[in-house]
């Protein structure tokens, strides 16, 4: 067994900037190795700002930016996971932007950022520059937090609208777990479908159709373990359970019984947030104003 001690500490984003980000985490890791971990794909996109050592984008089962470090960057939409490493430390303040928060606050559509990780300087110059050194200079979390809201504050308040169009869909894609059916929320704003899904993909660099697909994943997928796969499969509107279990495989990298007993790390999980929507666990409650130092073994894989 490695030791490897890890502190999170979770922040409800300032009300400036509802509905663009879902929630904020300060991190701090210590390890005597290297740390690895499989990542499955999400609605919530990562921008992580480092004040330490690089992360290793090892690999992507889908999308450009594996094989290089990085110190702070952005992941955009995902077809599938991601698998990333370091060793000894990390130290950062990861920022989960919604969808529509990423064109908002980077101000770049996100048909040029899906399936990309990029470093921060390429994309935010200002979320980059000297603002992991005044990170690690900074003597508390909150402290840290503030410093990051207030610039994306800034960024947001200068940052293109959202299209209502397309926040709308992805809302009520949400709310059903990706079991509305598109045709008819098409229809119901007027516009052709080539029209809206163009609309869709430029904002938000995926389809309504990809982006039914990883919602119904990702609520389904906090089931595995609770219920069985038949059940799972048939609660979210999948064909059968070889269905299911070929989106897991897809988003995942791995079989739903292989997945629950990883425990796979998500964005969702990080926020405390309980899977099946947006509602805080009673951890992430008492995370938001307590940090939390655990003990536990290396992750693999």
């Amino acid at each position: 067994m490695t030791e490897h001690l890890t502190e999170l500490v979770r922040r409800r984003p300032h009300h400036g900037l509802a509905d663009l980000v879902a929630g904020i985490v300060g991190m701090r890791e210590r390890t005597t190795g290297v740390v690895r971990r499989r990542q499955p794909a999400g609605t919530l996109l990562p921008l992580v700002i480092s004040f330490g050592n690089s992360l290793d984008v090892v690999a992507l089962s889908e999308g450009e930016g594996a094989g290089r470090s990085y110190g702070s960057f952005f992941a955009g939409f995902m077809g599938g996971y991601a698998t990333t490493a370091f060793e000894h430390s990390q130290d950062c303040v990861q920022v989960y932007l919604t969808p529509w928060g990423a064109h908002r606050i980077l101000g770049v559509p996100g048909n040029r950022l899906a399936g990309r990780v990029v470093a921060i300087d390429d994309v935010a110059p200002r979320l980059g520059g000297t603002l992991p050194d005044r990170l690690h200079a900074a003597t508390s979390w909150p402290e840290r937090f503030a410093t990051v809201e207030r610039v994306l504050l800034e960024l947001a308040d200068a940052g293109p609208e959202p299209d209502d169009v397309v926040t709308w869909m992805w809302k009520r894609l949400f709310a059903t777990g990706g079991q509305a059916r598109i045709g008819g929320l098409i229809d119901s704003t007027g516009w052709s479908h080539r029209h809206v899904t163009t609309r869709f993909r430029d904002q938000l660099g995926i389809t309504p159709k990809f982006a039914a697909s990883v919602i119904r994943f990702e609520r389904a997928s906090t089931e595995i373990g609770e219920l069985p796969l038949t059940d799972i499969a048939a609660r979210h509107g999948y064909a059968d359970q070889s269905h299911f279990t070929r989106d897991v495989v897809r988003y995942a990298g791995e079989s739903p019984i292989a997945l629950t007993r990883a425990g796979r790390p998500t964005a969702r999980t990080a926020l405390g947030l309980d899977g099946r929507g947006d509602r805080p666990t009673a951890t992430a409650e008492a995370l938001r104003v307590a940090k939390s130092t655990a003990r536990s073994e290396m992750l693999s894989n």
